[in-house]
């Protein structure tokens, strides 16, 4: 969620293909440069590479199902080049244990990101701030103050009341025999809730221009922030973003969303709200800035890029955990029977920390459907060995936990969605078990695997529990869309009938 943000590696890599003939006559003269080769200092395995290019065009419209299969061939610990940056990838379990716990300091540091840099205020946010005291800080004001367990519990009846409204608008639509796109539900209420805890209310469409201006602005801010930036690894080819409008793009997105927060930051500060009393994040960050409370000031960009990164980590990261959950319990209605068995035991919220299938559901779907399939890149601080090959000083690191999740060797019949899997195991995904990492691990870890945990499992055990779900399509289809988030390409769109006792 927060910290692993999704590089979004579809970047139209047609508007690149008319550069191949420049590059025939290389090609022919750089044939060395297609075999793979060790240096002396016993680099990684790695995949042959185009001159200049390097590794780019192999990544496809769908990276992390890429880089698995390069994995099958070169082994779990890769080397690539994006242009000339080297960019190690660990696909296994041991992999990402040596790089995230292992060598964690390491490899703490982020790379240059063109887009983050832009839309976040010079890396005033937490997930994409360069690792040093500012980091520290911010990630600590993230831990103890935004995302701590008793503060995500304070947000409780912002999550009861929503999914009570999610639940009435799904029986008014069930009742006039309407189809429910549930793809669209999920986005509404996770935006609905985020919004709330972020900004003290919602902005909703029917609100008015203003905040249906907001919606758009929020879409836009995430698609660009996911946008693979050719020019932070093939610097010649920065021009390309002027030509093809990106750059105003880009400018014009940091330009009204800092228009929109700073609005909403002006409004906050004329409220005399205390602790406790329905603080949302704004009224908290505004409230350490005044009582200097940190031992560091806390800037109005600061401000802003910290709720920023609220939004592109608790809006599209769990609607898309919401979605292909379901998907995947219409897919299996035998697990769907018995999911529904033992939510409809619930009484109130407080009930679900007995649910050990409804969290088995959910651990099962992250391992086979993580938001985030590639973590976001690191960046190595110094020289490091890691399974005994070197890694120089600067290479990006990028752990996809995608193919970590399917891994044959770990995960018995890892094509299967098995809950049951997860019953008499104490595996969780909060970063200690490596083989189940779709928040990360480590300094780099998500501080709000908490909300997205308690947000979840009262949204899908409440559906359970109101009403029973069939698909509208013969055979349900799974096919991943690009973009921020490894999302159902096609909307997940059902019959739901409300439940009769």
């Amino acid at each position: 969620m927060l910290s692993e943000l999704p590089i979004n590696m579809d970047m139209n890599l047609s508007m690149y293909y008319y550069l191949f003939p420049l590059f025939i006559s290389i090609l022919f003269l750089s044939r060395f440069l297609f075999s793979p080769r060790r240096d002396r200092k016993n680099s990684p395995p790695s995949p042959p590479k185009l001159p200049l290019l390097g590794n780019i065009l192999q990544l496809g419209s769908l990276p992390h199902r890429s880089l698995q299969k390069l994995s099958t061939h070169y082994g779990p610990l890769m080397l690539l080049h994006f242009g000339s940056v080297p960019v190690l990838v660990a696909s296994s379990p041991g992999a990402a244990r040596e790089i995230m716990k292992d060598h964690d300091l390491a490899f703490s540091d982020r790379p240059a990101n063109t887009m983050a840099n832009r839309l976040l205020y010079g890396y005033k946010d937490v997930a994409f701030a360069p690792y040093g005291e500012y980091w520290r800080q911010v990630r600590s004001i993230c831990v103890l103050h935004l995302l701590s367990n008793t503060r995500v519990q304070s947000f409780r009846n912002v999550r009861e009341e929503e999914t009570r409204l999610m639940v009435e608008k799904i029986r008014q639509l069930s009742s006039s025999g309407s189809l429910i796109n549930l793809s669209d539900v999920f986005i509404e209420l996770t935006n609905d809730i985020v919004c709330r805890v972020a900004l003290g209310r919602k902005y909703s469409k029917e609100g008015g221009n203003g905040e249906k201006d907001f919606k758009m602005l929020l879409r836009e801010f995430l698609e660009l922030l996911g946008t693979f930036n050719v020019g932070d690894y093939i610097p010649w080819l920065a021009w390309v973003n002027r030509i093809n409008g990106l750059n105003t793009r880009v400018e014009k997105a940091a330009k009204d969303l800092d228009e929109f927060i700073d609005g909403v930051v002006e409004e906050h500060i004329g409220l005399k709200k205390e602790e406790g009393d329905g603080l949302d994040f704004v009224n908290i960050l505004l409230q350490i800035q005044r009582e200097d409370k940190i031992g560091f000031p806390i800037h109005r960009d600061s401000i802003k890029a910290l709720v920023l990164d609220m939004f592109s980590a608790g809006t599209h990261t769990v609607f898309t955990l919401l979605e292909w959950t379901m998907a995947e319990l219409i897919k299996n209605p035998e697990v769907m029977k018995k999911l529904s068995s033992e939510v409809r035991r619930l009484k109130t919220s407080d009930d679900l920390e007995t649910m050990q299938y409804l969290k088995a559901v959910i651990k099962e779907t992250l391992r086979l459907h993580p938001p985030i399939p590639l973590l976001v890149p690191r960046k190595a601080i110094h020289d490091v060995k890691v399974m005994d090959f070197h890694v120089a000083t600067g290479t990006q690191v990028i752990v996809n936990s995608w193919a970590i999740g399917r891994d044959p060797i770990v995960w018995e019949n890892p094509e299967e969605f098995k809950p049951e899997r997860f019953l008499n195991s104490n595996v969780n995904y909060k970063g200690m078990h490596f083989e189940l990492i779709p928040f990360g691990a480590g300094r780099r870890s998500c501080p709000g695997v908490a909300f997205t945990a308690n947000l979840v499992e009262l949204a899908l055990a409440t559906l359970m529990h109101e009403f029973d779900f069939a698909s509208t399509e013969g055979d349900l289809d799974m096919s991943e869309a690009t973009g921020f988030t490894a999302n159902k390409k096609i909307p997940l769109t059902v019959i739901a009938t409300p439940r009769v006792d």
